[in-house]
């Protein structure tokens, strides 16, 4: 029948096919089956009305059926129906045609063929029709389509709000809360919001608030109203026609959890602008959000939270909240939601950033425990917030109490273990606040939270690398927790982040510095400097130079290890031999190097037992033979006189017994021979031992800072060989001395204080140890070519007595070699290459000038080729800002944007300041570091730059040693020189390009 071509039996066929859809969707789904839809669509363009009519009604039935409208869509008739809803048909066709586009728009395909087809336009147009139902189905179907952003956009264009808004005068409530919903829709949009304004629309809105038979419209006006605060003017237009406190009344009043869900939505969107936070502070929403966080509703909860959580940003409604709000978001943190707890940790975490007050009303409300819990949370955002609260309330003492007790570190376990870096980064900055004692390092590191500590620093992510190196630095403030970071592999990590310029941070230089100062060892060999601060204790050793990334072999490995042709690792332990162990104990424990301490056990001992008992620790059979050069310091040690005397007068059975002893502790006894093995302790060195009590008998007793330099000096230097003569130092035959330790000793390993013939570095380390044990203060710097030398600071004794405007120390150099015991003012040294300025190379003896005056060396003119004759001021009116902050003020141009970089024009690079050539661009070379890099200095012969143009100086400004780069003419600052650069001179000179000017060779 729907083939026929007679229009009456259509029109029946029609009719009776929509009053059967009617009765259910079995009878769609049979339509459907028997194929009726093809045919259908065909009729929705007939020349005939009555056809027309029941066919577009039959489809307004039909599109509520799944598998029609995906028939539908496949058959593309929507130019077919939104032509129905021309001006010309009837209103019969106007309404289903416009409920078969709701029902096709609802799903995405749908609604993207009716948009692109034109039936936004039109479908306004119907929302002034007279029939409610066309009405309902166009803004439905508007609804729906504007859920997408290019309709929204056209939307927009067609100016389409006043028609919305006059639906909202409607006598039907489902058309009024259609066109709520969709102005909520399209009022998130900064346009819209103003054309809603500019339309009226907030007075509509306004209006239905304030009546109560439309309270079934409250909860979506709430939304467009929450939409709109964000709009300055129109929070302003709201405040001053009294809609605001309206608004508010409305909101604290209501008991519809939706509406005051919304309303607290509404409050937290507009909050985020600083201006509407004020506004709705003189209004005192405050009170209004403390109301509704008793509301039974969670989603009232949550919304009211967050909304306190924007608020923080005021500084009174901050502090409003601490005696009104603090408590109820306490009380929240123990609330079976994990949403509501997520909300109230966020807006106590807001509430307590900077706020002491706040963060002791939070504990006041007994908010640790629950916080606590609250790390465990399943919800990622309720742990970070929970550990922000917890690193809020650690700043202060008695609080960071409070929360140890609580096991707070054991809680944190936890969540350094997370895959989500927010709450990774959150957890180690925790760590960071609370972990600041031993008590509570030592219980992280007991309960195992130093390895996911450490394992947030292969974190590719900055925050959460940056937190968790902040948190290494805390715990690193005490020697067990940073022993066991450095065994977990914290200090290579940090060495690897600290070489990229990418991934490093202040943090991550600090942390490795912390973990540094307490593995000296490990500090001096990478960078050649130990400060007074830096107490040199038993078990450090000097292994020598080590590059960047290489790793230092630990001191028991080493021992372990056979004599080689290596440099001499150098031992300092003060620990000794107990004597009152039982022999057959005493044995056992000195064949693993175990030591015991007693600093005095060995005074009286003579040097035969001495160098028996050392031999025994390293498990070597051989003895040692006693040097002329080792006897004890007769001005020191009338002590060791006394008790050799009293020896002499032993009994033959004593002297054997002694005797039985020695040749008791003469026989090694082997890791692994005969006895099961035990721990390993470092070898003993019983000389040390002597040395420091005589130092400190000696030495210490004595009030003078100056006096004790200079005696310490020459005590070490008469225990190393005593004074050498500078052209008597290449037939010090100290290398002989040293091969044959290692070769008696069956290891690279050498305690201090059996070395009898030591240079500059053997003595220098000597004195830092002597001198760290008496308390004086002292330095240890490395240069280059075996030369290490001490710095010690001392006030101007001409001012003594004075009050007030007192001068910095001066720093000294202390001669052990040439002249032991006399200081050297470094203010008074120039160094060219070659000569011992600290942390820089010095290839022979100390540069002076003049002669010894009593026991200070004093220093007359420069090195360098003349002092530089222009002031400040003239350097200023000279040079750019640029130049005269990187060369004047020894600063450092951004790396990458130096015009030098590229550059590979044979020529000259001079001083920009004094135009002196400092480089060739023969020894140019690219190093990827962003600064231009030379291998060599021009005027430099190997290692001999006596006649290069640049000085090398010590630089401590980043808190290590490096070497400072300056122009020999002007002392301007070039930049630094580093010991990774090609062969054959293995040096880079990274040098600004704003401190050169470049001089093309002439053709």
């Amino acid at each position: 029948m729907l083939n026929s071509p007679e229009e009456e039996i259509l029109a029946k066929a029609c009719e009776a096919i929509y009053k059967f859809a009617l009765k259910g969707e079995e009878n769609k789904a049979t339509l459907l089956q028997l194929g009726a839809v093809e045919p259908l669509t065909k009729l929705l363009t007939h020349e005939d009305k009555t056809v027309r009519r029941n066919a577009t009604m039959i489809f307004g039935i039909l599109t509520s059926n799944n598998d029609v409208k995906k028939l539908l869509r496949e058959l593309d008739v929507m130019n077919s129906v939104i032509a129905q809803l021309s001006p010309e048909e009837e209103v019969v066709i106007h309404e289903f045609a416009s409920l078969c586009l709701a029902n096709m728009s609802i799903e995405y395909t749908g609604k993207l063929q009716i948009f692109q087809h034109g039936a936004l336009e039109p479908l306004l147009r119907l929302l002034s029709s007279p029939d409610p139902d066309v009405k309902k189905n166009s803004i439905e179907c508007i609804y729906n389509l504007v859920q997408d952003f290019q309709c929204r956009t056209t939307f927009q264009e067609l100016n389409a709000i006043p028609p919305v808004l006059d639906l909202l005068k409607s006598e039907y409530p489902i058309i009024q809360l259609l066109a709520l919903k969709t102005l909520g829709v399209i009022t998130n949009d900064k346009k819209s919001q103003a054309m809603l304004r500019d339309s009226q629309g907030l007075d509509h809105l306004i209006k239905i608030l304030e009546t109560k038979e439309l309270n079934d419209l409250h909860a979506e006006a709430l939304s467009v109203v929450a939409n709109c605060l964000e709009d300055m003017e129109s929070m302003l237009l709201i405040q001053q026609t009294g809609g605001l406190r309206k608004f508010l009344a409305f909101a604290e009043n209501s008991t519809i959890p939706d509406i005051q869900k919304n309303a607290a939505r509404a409050i937290a969107k507009a909050a985020y602008d600083p201006e509407s936070r004020k506004l709705f502070h003189e209004q005192e929403v405050e009170k209004c959000l403390v109301t509704l966080l008793g509301s039974e509703s969670d989603g009232t909860k949550v919304a009211a939270s967050q909304a306190i959580s924007a608020m923080c940003e005021n500084t009174g409604s901050k502090e409003f909240f601490s005696t009104q709000g603090i408590p109820q978001l306490v009380h929240l943190l123990k609330s079976d939601s994990e949403e509501v707890r997520e909300a109230a940790a966020l807006a106590l975490a807001n509430l307590t950033t900077s706020n002491p007050a706040n963060a002791n009303a939070a504990a006041e409300a007994d908010a640790i425990e629950p916080l606590i819990s609250t790390l465990s949370s399943k919800r990622d955002g309720a742990v970070a917030n929970a550990a922000t609260v917890l690193t809020n309330m650690a700043m202060q003492e008695p609080l960071r109490g409070a929360m140890q007790s609580h096991d707070v570190l054991q809680a944190l376990i936890g969540p350094l273990g997370s895959a989500n870096a927010v709450v990774q980064s959150k957890a180690a900055l925790a760590v960071a606040a609370t972990a600041c004692d031993a008590e509570a390092r030592a219980e992280l590191r007991n309960r195992g939270g130093l390895e996911p500590l450490v394992e947030l620093l292969h974190s590719k992510n900055d925050e959460v690398r940056r937190y968790s190196s902040q948190a290494v630095m805390v715990c690193a403030g005490d020697e067990p927790t940073a022993a066991e970071l450095c065994r977990l592999g914290a200090l290579d990590i940090l060495e690897e982040i600290n070489l990229s310029v990418s991934r490093k941070n202040k943090f991550s230089e600090a942390a490795y510095n912390k973990l540094l100062n307490n593995n000296l060892s490990l500090k001096y060999s990478q960078t050649g400097y130990l400060s007074s601060s830096n107490l040199i204790g038993d078990g450090f050793y000097d292994y020598g130079r080590i590059n960047p990334g290489t790793k230092l072999l630990p001191l028991k490995e080493l021992c372990l290890q056979g004599p080689s042709d290596q440099r001499a690792v150098l031992l300092i332990n003060n620990k000794s031999v107990d004597v009152s162990l039982p022999m057959e104990d005493k044995s056992s424990d000195l064949s693993y190097g175990r030591s015991i301490s007693s600093s005095s056990s060995l005074r009286g001992a003579s040097r035969e037992k001495t160098i028996s008992r050392f031999s025994t620790g390293f498990g070597s059979p051989t003895e040692l033979k006693s040097d002329p050069t080792s006897g004890r310091n007769t001005v020191l040690s009338k002590s060791a006189t006394k008790e050799k005397g009293l020896r002499k007068g032993r009994g033959k059975k004593e002297e054997e017994k002694v005797k039985e002893e020695e040749e008791v502790l003469a026989i090694p006894k082997l890791a692994g021979e005969g006895s099961p093995e035990k721990e390993w302790y470092p070898p003993p060195d019983p000389d040390l031992c002597t040395y420091v009590y005589e130092v400190t008998r000696s030495i210490l007793p004595i009030t003078n800072l100056k006096e004790q330099i200079e005696l310490l000096a020459k005590y070490v230097a008469e225990k190393m060989g005593g004074r050498i003569a500078k052209d008597k130092l290449p037939d010090f035959s100290w290398e002989l001395h040293i091969s044959e330790l290692k070769f008696q000793l069956k290891s690279n390993v050498i305690p201090i204080g059996y070395i009898k013939k030591g240079i500059f570095y053997h003595r220098a380390l000597l004195f830092k140890a002597l001198a760290d044990k008496i308390g004086v203060g002292c330095s240890l710097v490395r240069g280059e070519y075996g030369r290490t030398w001490n710095e010690v600071k001392l006030l101007d004794q001409s001012r003594k007595g004075v009050t007030g405007g007192l001068p910095a120390p001066e720093i000294f150099i202390v001669d052990l070699m040439f002249h032991p015991g006399a200081l050297m003012n470094c203010q008074h040294l120039a160094y060219p290459q070659g000569a011992p300025e600290p942390g820089v190379a010095a290839s022979g003896g100390y540069w002076v000038e003049g002669e010894p005056v009593g026991s200070t060396f004093a220093y007359t003119g420069s090195l360098t080729k003349h002092e530089p004759t222009l002031t400040e001021a003239d350097w200023q009116k000279k040079l750019t800002p640029e130049q005269y902050y990187v060369t004047r003020e020894k600063g450092t141009e951004p790396p990458f944007s130096g015009i030098y970089l590229d550059n590979k024009e044979p020529g000259m690079y001079h001083c920009v300041c004094c135009d002196s050539p400092l480089f060739s661009s023969e020894t140019k070379f690219c190093s990827g570091t962003g600064w231009p890099s030379f291998s060599e200095a021009h005027g430099a012969s190997g290692s001999d730059e006596s006649h290069a143009g640049v000085l090398r100086r010590l630089d401590m400004s980043a808190g290590s040693a490096r070497t400072e780069v300056v122009c020999k003419q002007c002392e301007a600052h070039l930049g630094h020189v580093f010991p990774d650069g090609p062969e054959p001179s293995g040096q880079r000179f990274c040098i600004n390009s704003v401190a050169l000017k470049f001089k093309p060779n002439k053709q």
